[in-house]
């Protein structure tokens, strides 16, 4: 390869890699929130999503503040700032003129977390005890215990807003030993024990295989609502949306 080649491609390279860059696709935030949890990574289990829900709307009915908890797959090489910013703004999450809400993003397969704070928040939820929240999650995060963390977080941001309130939020959060354990850490055990009971089923079917029926599946088998196995939450029953509210910009970001 010639000098002036070589030259070439080095001028070249800059606006190859800027071009790489606008072209890597931005992540889905056209979405709608499920409830106060928006578990579009499918990380926590019915029965914590029920406990945060509860939470969560006792909190506003005594403070009239909202938390909404997120979690999506991934960025996309999308600045968490800017997502978690952008899902804030277009929920509206906390009353209009008040503004006094928060939103907690996780980017599950980024390793990355943000918690955006609302303009009427920000006195009691600066960046430095913003990032103390955060901080306190890493821990459980690491161990994949999705749902216990954000049952940690929860707690602790409704304990803050009721005690700026002069409220006591008379609903508890369970502690992580009160609640199933999540999906992740006993499903892989129990995928060889399935295998070899379907073998002993279809063995002594001897005619072909068929639909097992409700002995093998206690419950009548898995359920094909959002519960799973679980039995599922209807956040219809507490969530009517949020209230058009407006972030601040403040906050904090974290990994694990």
């Amino acid at each position: 390869m010639s000098l002036h080649t070589q030259r070439t491609a080095l001028v070249r390279l800059p606006f190859l890699l800027c071009a790489l860059l606008l072209s890597l696709p931005a992540a889905d935030l056209n979405l709608q929130p499920q409830g106060y949890l928006s578990d579009f990574a499918q990380v926590v289990n019915p029965a914590h999503r029920a406990e945060i829900e509860r939470y969560c709307a006792r909190v506003q009915q005594l403070t009239s503040a909202e938390i909404a908890i997120v979690t999506i797959p991934s960025l996309d090489g999308e600045p968490i700032e800017d997502a978690a910013n952008s899902l804030y703004r277009k929920w509206g999450v906390g009353k209009k003129g008040k503004n006094e809400g928060v939103l907690l993003l996780l980017a599950v397969h980024d390793r990355r977390m943000r918690l955006e704070v609302g303009y009427g928040l920000e006195p009691i939820l600066p960046d430095g005890l913003a990032g103390e929240l955060l901080d306190n999650m890493r821990p459980l995060l690491r161990r994949g215990e999705y749902g216990p963390a954000l049952l940690e977080a929860t707690h602790q941001l409704g304990s803050i807003i009721a005690k700026s309130k002069n409220v006591t939020i008379d609903v508890t959060l369970p502690s992580r030993r009160e609640v199933p354990p999540e999906p992740e850490a006993w499903f892989p055990l129990f995928i060889p024990i399935l295998f070899l009971l379907l073998l002993i089923w279809m063995s002594r079917r001897r005619g072909g295989f068929a639909s097992p029926g409700p002995w093998f599946f206690p419950g009548g088998g898995w359920s094909s609502g959002s519960g799973g196995g679980f039995g599922g939450y209807d956040s219809s029953d507490s969530f009517g949306g949020f209230g058009g509210g407006d972030s601040g910009g403040g906050g904090a970001n974290s990994d694990w």
